[in-house]
C-alpha cells in the first residue's frame, strides 16, 4: 500500500510495532462510546438495491435505529445462524481477481474471449492484462488523492495515468488463484460490494468497525488516538453479552481503533485458536480474522498466493467443523488497492456530519460515495446455490448483518441504511450446502513465497519489482466497449 508522505506506514506500524507503539496507544485510550437512541422503524435498507439511487433525505433512517423496534436490543432475530466470521484481506479490486471469472459483472470480452477494458495511458490506451506472476509489482496506489484521480469523475478512466501506472491494469485468473475462483464459482458472489470510501485501509476498516471514518482519509496512524465518536460494533456486542474474538496471524487490524483492543485485550488471540475453536464448534458469535500483515494479506509486493492459502485454511476449518451449517463466513477486501475496476462507485449516504480532513492540494471529496468494488463471497452451509448478488453493499453491510442478527442499533447513518448480506443465504428448510462442497486447492501450499528468492537476488530483483504488460496491451485507439 502506498502511504502519504509523513505518515507512519500501515505495514510498519501493524508489523514492526505489533507489541509496542500501537499497544501503548490501545492501553492509553479509553472508550467514549455512547449509543444514540432512536426508535425509527428499520426495514432492510433505504438505498435502491442495485442502482445506488438514494432516497430523499427525509427517508434516511437514523443512528441508533433498531432492525425490529418491537423487540429489545440484543435479541437474536436470525436463530438459524450462530456464528459470523469476517475475513478481510488487503488491496484488490473485484476485476483484478474476478474480471475473467465468467460469473458476475466482469470484463467485456471480444470475440476471442479476451478482455477489452482499457484506460488512457499517455497518447495510447492500455488494456487490462494478465499478470501471470503472483509477485505483485510495487507502485499501485489507492490513497485518497489517487483513488479520486482513478475515479475520474465517474468514468474509472484514471487508473493507468494515476500514480498506480500500468500495474493498475493487471489482473489474475484461475490459473493464479484457483481456490479463490473455486469460492467465487461455488458460493454466492457479490458483484456490487464496494469498499466504503475512495481511500486506503484505515478509513475503510474504520467504516467496517464503526460505520464512519470520522475525518480520516488515508492510513495515517497519528490519527489513531481519536476514538470512534459513536463507539464500535464491539462496544454493542459487549453491552449485550454477545461473544466475539479477533484472531490474528501476527497482529490484529482491530488496533486501527485502539480502544477495541485496549478495552478487551483477552479477546484478541492467535490464529491457531481459530482452527481449534472451529474444530470444537466453539467459535464466538462474531469472529474477525487477520492474516499475517507482512506476508499473507495480499498487499503488493507480497506473494498473493500465500494470502490465498491462508484464506483457504480458514474456510477449510469452517467447512470441516461441526457448526458448518450454522456459520456465515464473509470473505472480502478492505479496498481495491489501486487496481482497475470498471464499475464506477455509486453515491452513498454520509455516515455523519464529520468532514474529511483534507490538506491543501488534496482532491476534493466527502464521505458521500463508495470506494471501488472488492471481491466478496459469502460462505455458509446455508449459502444460496447458483447465486450472484447484485445488491449494493459496502463494509457497513457487515455491520448491518451483525445488527440485523442481534437487533443492534445503528452506529451511523451509513450502516443504518445499508443492506445486510443475508440475501446470500437460504434460511428455510435444509441448508443448500449441508454437505460441504469440494473446493480447489490454493496455488501455493508450501508456505514459502515465490517472490523471496527473486527479490533477494540483485540480478532479478529489478525485473521482479516492475510491471511488465505485454506489448499487445498498448493500443492506439480505445477498444469498443
Amino acid at each position: 500500500m502506498a502511504e502519504e508522505a509523513g505518515a507512519w506506514t500501515r505495514r510498519g506500524l501493524l508489523g514492526g510495532f505489533a507489541g509496542g507503539a500501537l499497544g501503548a496507544i490501545a492501553a492509553g485510550c479509553s472508550s467514549s462510546a455512547h449509543t444514540a437512541t432512536s426508535s425509527t422503524t428499520h426495514p432492510r435498507s433505504t438505498t435502491s438495491t442495485t442502482t445506488g439511487t438514494l432516497p430523499p433525505r427525509s427517508e434516511w433512517r437514523k443512528v441508533g435505529s433498531l432492525p425490529d423496534p418491537s423487540k429489545p436490543e440484543g435479541t437474536d432475530l436470525i436463530p438459524e445462524i450462530d456464528h459470523i466470521v469476517v475475513v478481510m484481506q488487503e488491496n484488490h479490486s473485484f476485476d483484478s481477481y474476478f474480471g475473467m471469472l465468467g460469473r458476475g459483472d466482469g470484463y467485456t470480452l471480444d470475440g476471442r474471449g479476451q478482455p477489452i477494458n482499457s484506460n488512457p495511458y499517455g497518447s495510447k490506451y492500455l488494456k487490462v492484462w494478465h499478470a501471470t506472476d503472483p509477485c505483485q509489482p510495487g507502485g499501485v496506489d489507492q490513497s485518497w488523492n489517487n483513488s479520486h484521480v482513478q475515479y475520474d469523475g465517474g468514468t474509472n478512466q484514471g487508473f493507468a495515468n494515476s500514480h498506480a501506472g500500468v500495474a493498475a491494469m493487471s489482473y489474475y485468473d484461475g490459473s493464479d488463484i484457483p481456490f479463490y475462483w473455486s469460492l467465487g464459482r461455488t458460493f454466492p458472489l457479490c458483484d456490487r460490494y464496494f469498499s466504503s470510501v475512495l481511500g486506503q485501509t484505515y478509513p475503510n476498516r474504520r467504516f467496517m468497525m464503526a460505520g464512519s471514518a470520522w475525518g480520516l482519509v488515508n492510513s495515517d496512524s497519528a490519527e489513531l488516538v481519536n476514538p470512534a465518536p459513536n463507539g464500535t460494533i464491539f462496544d454493542r456486542l459487549d453491552a449485550h453479552g454477545i461473544s466475539w474474538k479477533g484472531y490474528k496471524a501476527l497482529v490484529s487490524t482491530l488496533l486501527i481503533i485502539p480502544t477495541i483492543v485496549g478495552k478487551d485485550p483477552a479477546d484478541v488471540v492467535d490464529i491457531s485458536q481459530f482452527h481449534s475453536d472451529a474444530a470444537a464448534g466453539t467459535l464466538p458469535a462474531v469472529s474477525f480474522v487477520d492474516s499475517n500483515v507482512l506476508t499473507e494479506d495480499e498487499e503488493n509486493p507480497q506473494d498473493l498466493q500465500l494470502g490465498e492459502a491462508f484464506v483457504a485454511s480458514i474456510v477449510s476449518s469452517v467447512l470441516s467443523g461441526p457448526k458448518w451449517e450454522r456459520t456465515m463466513l464473509i470473505w472480502t477486501y478492505d479496498e481495491g488497492g489501486g487496481y482497475y475496476d470498471h464499475v464506477p462507485p455509486p453515491p452513498a449516504i454520509p455516515p455523519d456530519g464529520i468532514l474529511p480532513k483534507l490538506a491543501t492540494g488534496d482532491q476534493a471529496g466527502l464521505y458521500d460515495r463508495y470506494g471501488f468494488r472488492v471481491p466478496t463471497v459469502v460462505v455458509s452451509g446455508r449459502s444460496r446455490k447458483n447465486h450472484v448478488s447484485h445488491t449494493i453493499y459496502d463494509h457497513t453491510s457487515i455491520l448491518r448483518t451483525i445488527e440485523n442478527k442481534w437487533n443492534i442499533g445503528a452506529l451511523s447513518m451509513r450502516d443504518a441504511n445499508a443492506h445486510d448480506l443475508f440475501d446470500c443465504l437460504d434460511l428455510t428448510g435444509t441448508p443448500p450446502f449441508a454437505e460441504p462442497p469440494r473446493l480447489a486447492q490454493p496455488a501455493n501450499t508450501t508456505g514459502v513465497s515465490a517472490c523471496t528468492a527473486r527479490l533477494a537476488n540483485p540480478a532479478t530483483a529489478a525485473a521482479a519489482a516492475q510491471p511488465n504488460p505485454p506489448a499487445g496491451a498498448f493500443v492506439a485507439k480505445r477498444p469498443g466497449i
